[in-house]
């Protein structure tokens, strides 16, 4: 099958990663993989995005015979310490006030998987630096009352009211959203093997 033409399955249920796919308007479909998100220790916080995105596209991939399956899993990472969704509201304080005037990074992995015959896998992943502001201890109960940091790595969203406590960050915006776009577009066009994508619009200069 030509691939640009197989079906693009988006293995996650993350809204955000939909809202940032819409945006290049490809047709896509969403099927979610039902992992146990565990992780050997052993591995550096890049290959365990990575190691956590593959395992994602590979459970959705095993289920389809003509599609592009796209897994993506994104961390926080502060002093080589892998911060996940917080468990209750405890745990985002802690988080918050650990990340409060720091500098931290957020990893997203990602995996694209062509089932067309011959399978073909590529895994990479994304980093961005991300400075927050020194936060009182007001200010993250504040946030945490908005019931924004109990779903998301590292218990702040830039998307959101979090980004308000962002001071800047160097590298790729969609990363620390869920997504990085650049990047995928790059895997897209070498799994694909075309440096046009027909459903992608491309600027004339």
């Amino acid at each position: 099958m030509d691939p640009v033409t197989q079906r693009i399955i988006l293995a996650s249920s993350s809204p955000r990663r939909k809202m940032l796919l819409k945006q290049l308007e490809i047709p896509f479909d969403i099927i979610v993989s039902d992992i146990d998100e565990q992780f050997n220790h052993a591995l550096s916080p890049a290959e365990i995005a990575e190691d956590l995105a593959l395992q994602k596209a590979q459970a959705v991939a095993a289920t389809l015979t003509d599609a592009i399956v796209i897994g993506a899993d994104t961390i926080v990472v502060h002093d080589d310490a892998i911060l996940g969704k917080p468990n209750n509201e405890q745990d985002a304080f802690q988080m918050l006030s650990r990340l409060s005037g720091e500098v931290h990074q957020v990893m997203t992995g990602l995996t694209l998987i062509s089932t067309a015959a011959p399978t073909t896998t590529l895994i990479r992943h994304e980093t961005t630096q991300v400075k927050i502001a020194p936060l009182s201890e007001a200010d993250i109960h504040w946030y945490i009352a908005t019931g924004e940091p109990l779903d998301k790595a590292g218990a702040y969203g830039i998307q959101g009211k979090g980004a308000i406590f962002v001071k800047w960050i160097h590298g790729c915006y969609n990363n620390v959203v869920g997504l990085p776009l650049f990047l995928l577009i790059t895997m897209f066009e070498e799994i694909t093997g075309r440096r046009e994508l027909p459903f992608l619009p491309r600027p004339s200069s």
